[in-house]
């Protein structure tokens, strides 16, 4: 019996196999009907939701066109917190640049002199009126090095921005990811209930009529119970990777996903080079670098003391003449001559410039693993979805009518059954590992744009 059954699988997949050669990878059918008659709702659509643009670098509109516009909010409002806190970062180092570039203000000083006094000094008889104009003048280079500091941090604010951007569609994708392979999971599941619901029909109708023992048909009531159960959670899981897609875009999402983008694999190959040097992670490690060089050229100018010139006109009482009065002062650095901010601000460029190194070293471990994973991903995926899903798919009609007509046992039928579906699940988890392995490198890999931080 054990090698019938043997001999029927093994004819099921090399069957399959071959026909596998000469036609295309077959899909999992949907769940129902009426999923395709409604648009899907696209990966563009939801990063159009989002504010952010589509692969095509233009705003996406979707197939559902209303979900993203209630997203967006407008062209001119930031979609979601964390574009809104980093443009708020952006126009606070716009602020402060020009804050930066302003000069020190003038005084206003006036005072009077022996008044209160005795003698000749009794009343305001002999006052002396001074007032005049104090104008602190800086020294040393400090305003255009505090200009640079100020770029410099402004150019990290927008790279900032732009990174904040860059992880709001990474997370956009990943969660559409989620929630796509949780629809999946849940038709596959749902039509392994279905199929269970099947068997125990037949088993219960083989046990009426005597052609087995009613241990067959308590195995099928099993087998639909835990296939019911794993539908019902595969459901539930479903529906809460769409909830935080809806609660991530603050819209919703109607109708299915985009089927044909989850189950599509692009080409992929041995891994090629990337040059790292204008991606987002490099850019911005090169531009604290800048901004650790020109706190320490702040440092540095602050060393230098700055002279206060002031002009005043005293008046005499007591003579009722004019004077001219001009002080010039300048602070003495005893205790303080900034030679600790420089080590400080020296200390942080050189931290600066480790962590850039770092960073180009982490950045092409992390490229290189992701392009690992995107290859390991689509190859399990064409296998599984392939040639191993047809043969899963065929030894399984065998085993069911074979076990119907009695010709194989139940054993066989579930082992073929369970199969079947780990087969689909296994293909449905390696596509979402795909995706989610590709966004990783699309993030990873993106470009930074040219930033020019001299904008006043």
């Amino acid at each position: 019996m054990h090698r019938t059954i043997a001999t029927f699988m093994v004819a099921a997949s090399l069957a399959s196999v071959a026909g596998a050669q000469t036609s295309p990878p077959p899909t999992i059918p949907a769940a129902t009907t009426s999923s395709q008659a409604t648009p899907a709702f696209s990966l563009d659509a939801a990063l159009g939701a989002a504010g952010m643009p589509s692969a095509a670098g233009t705003p996406a509109t979707g197939t559902t066109s209303g979900a993203a516009a209630s997203g967006s909010g407008g062209s001119t409002q930031p979609a979601l917190p964390s574009i809104g806190a980093a443009t708020a970062n952006v126009a606070a180092a716009t602020a402060a640049r020009r804050v930066a570039g302003l000069r020190p203000n003038p005084e206003l000083q006036t005072q009077v002199e022996n008044i209160g006094g005795s003698g000749a000094y009794r009343g305001v008889r002999s006052s002396e009126t001074t007032v005049g104009v104090a104008l602190p003048l800086e020294l040393g280079g400090k305003r255009p090095a505090r200009v640079a500091l100020a770029t410099a941090r402004l150019t990290r604010a927008q790279i900032q921005a732009e990174i904040a951007r860059a992880d709001l569609r990474l997370r956009v994708t990943q969660l559409y990811i989620e929630a796509a392979a949780a629809e999946r999971r849940s038709e596959v599941l749902g039509e392994q209930a279905g199929i269970a619901n099947n068997a125990l029909r037949i088993a219960r109708e083989r046990v009426q009529a005597g052609d087995v023992g009613p241990i067959e048909m308590q195995r099928a009531e099993v087998l639909r119970i835990n296939a019911q159960i794993a539908a019902d959670s595969a459901t539930r899981q479903a529906q809460a990777a769409r909830a935080n897609l809806e609660t991530l875009l603050n819209a919703a999402v109607t109708g299915p996903l985009d089927r044909a983008w989850f189950e599509r694999i692009d080409g992929y190959g041995p891994q090629r080079p990337v040059d790292i040097e204008g991606t987002l992670a490099l850019v911005a490690a090169q531009a604290d670098v800048r901004t650790a060089d020109a706190q320490v050229r702040v440092a540095r100018s602050l060393r230098v003391p700055d002279l206060t010139v002031s002009a005043f006109a005293r008046r005499l009482a007591a003579t009722n003449d004019t004077a001219a009065v001009v002080g010039l002062s300048i602070p003495i650095p005893f205790f303080n001559n900034g030679s600790a901010f420089v080590a400080q601000s020296q200390a942080e460029q050189t931290q600066a410039q480790a962590l850039r190194s770092l960073a180009i070293v982490d950045t092409r471990q992390q490229i290189a693993s992701a392009q690992t994973e995107v290859a390991n991903a689509a190859a399990t995926a064409r296998a599984a979805g392939g040639p191993g899903l047809a043969a899963a798919q065929e030894a399984a009609r065998i085993a069911r009518i074979g076990w119907s007509q009695g010709k194989f046992d139940q054993i066989a039928l579930l082992d073929a059954e369970r199969t079947l579906s780990q087969t689909r699940q296994t293909y449905v988890d390696a596509l979402a590992l795909y995706h989610d392995a590709q966004a990783r490198l699309d993030r990873l890999t993106t470009p930074a744009p040219t930033i020019s931080g001299d904008e006043r």
